[in-house]
């Protein structure tokens, strides 16, 4: 099969959706790769790199012309017409993505096969979850940053000083995101909250040296917790789905002007009502004097360490699609559980539904056959 790497266009996303080691694991199963110029230099892998490995170097259409193409990021608008039935293997999050996007999914024919909904056969997220854990890990150094008065912030150090904690970081979300966040911000020195659904996983939060408490998420508890909070960090996930606006703009309201939201969920609609997308170049935007972080590529932030991270995750997938193609799914119900869209339909339910088009909906089994 030929597999085409294409640089990402998305705003300062410099990860690649494959290292030089995944092309020569490629290469050793007889497949040939198509990497574009320059698709690994903003990661530190370079063109030499990719040749060594036994990529052919080539220019954006050739690595769009592969049967497979392995990307970081969705396309975007001005590659829709480089759609064209192949299989195209990335983070869609299409449920807060343009409509625009699934429409020319589904014109061109394309197998869309979303690392955030494949699963493991234990019901996890093998591929969301590295970028996920990226994203949780810097976002109390985003909030941090932020709160520095001279990015108009409330002037408070997340920090234990001489003993004393500095700082309050409240995370919505008990997932990998909410854990990494808790353990950054716990680690900065602050005092941390979790908001989660399960009160049985305190024990998972609340460990000895810590300033962390876990409690059961529900409306009065954000808006009580929100109204000193510093950081609220928001790490809510449903599958395939649009995040719920679990944070309200009237909570947003009783916030300390200049505290700071880091709203994860960004890349699948934003979990606090106030959030709207925005770009490594302009990433924040203050309203009802709360500084809104809503970045939908956070970990292209430290692409090195999340090109390593997603390649040795997607890699064995890439493998199996390689060998077997799109049959590979009929063999592998978490990797078929990854397809969004395929044959012109929508073949993931939430999906369908979080976009209004459930009339466009096929179950994947039927949608093979077709």
């Amino acid at each position: 099969m030929l597999i085409g790497v294409p640089r990402e266009t998305k705003d300062n996303e410099n990860r690649v959706g494959l290292t030089p080691h995944g092309v020569a694991a490629l290469r050793g199963h007889g497949h040939d790769v198509v990497v574009e110029r320059g698709a690994g230099s903003g990661c530190g892998f370079a063109d030499a790199d990719y040749a060594a490995a036994g990529a052919t170097l080539g220019d954006a259409a050739q690595a769009w012309d592969g049967e497979l193409v392995i990307k970081v990021k969705e396309p975007l608008e001005p590659e829709y017409s480089r759609l064209r039935g192949q299989i195209v293997f990335a983070y869609f999050h299409l449920a807060g993505a343009p409509l625009q996007l699934t429409e020319a999914l589904l014109a061109s024919r394309t197998t869309a096969i979303a690392y955030e909904t494949v699963e493991d056969a234990r019901g996890g997220l093998p591929l969301l979850a590295p970028m996920s854990a990226v994203a949780g890990a810097m976002a109390p150094l985003v909030g941090a940053y932020y709160l520095a008065k001279f990015n108009g912030g409330r002037g408070t150090l997340l920090a234990r000083l001489l003993g004393t904690a500095h700082g309050k970081v409240v995370i919505v979300g008990d997932g990998v995101v909410g854990r990494h966040a808790c353990d950054a911000a716990s680690g900065l020195g602050a005092a941390v909250v979790v908001l989660g659904l399960s009160p049985l996983r305190a024990k998972e939060f609340e460990r000895p040296g810590t300033q962390v408490r876990y409690l059961e998420s529900t409306a009065e508890t954000l808006t009580r917790e929100l109204t000193d909070a510093d950081v609220l960090i928001g790490g809510v996930l449903r599958r395939g789905a649009r995040a719920p606006h679990v944070v309200s703009e009237e909570m947003v309201k009783r916030m300390p002007p200049g505290s700071v939201i880091v709203d994860v969920s960004i890349d699948q609609g934003g979990c606090v009502e106030t959030s709207r997308p925005t770009s490594h170049s302009h990433p924040v935007f203050v309203l009802h004097g709360v500084t809104h972080y809503c970045v939908t590529n956070m970990p292209g932030a430290y692409p090195r360490t999340s090109t390593l991270a997603l390649t040795e995750a997607t890699l064995p997938y890439a493998l199996v699609l390689a060998d077997r193609g799109i049959g590979a799914v009929a063999e592998d119900d978490g990797l078929a559980k990854g397809v969004n869209t395929h044959a012109g339909r929508i073949t993931y339910r939430a999906v369908a539904d979080a976009l209004g088009l459930t009339a466009l909906y096929t179950d994947l089994r039927l949608a093979t056959n077709a």
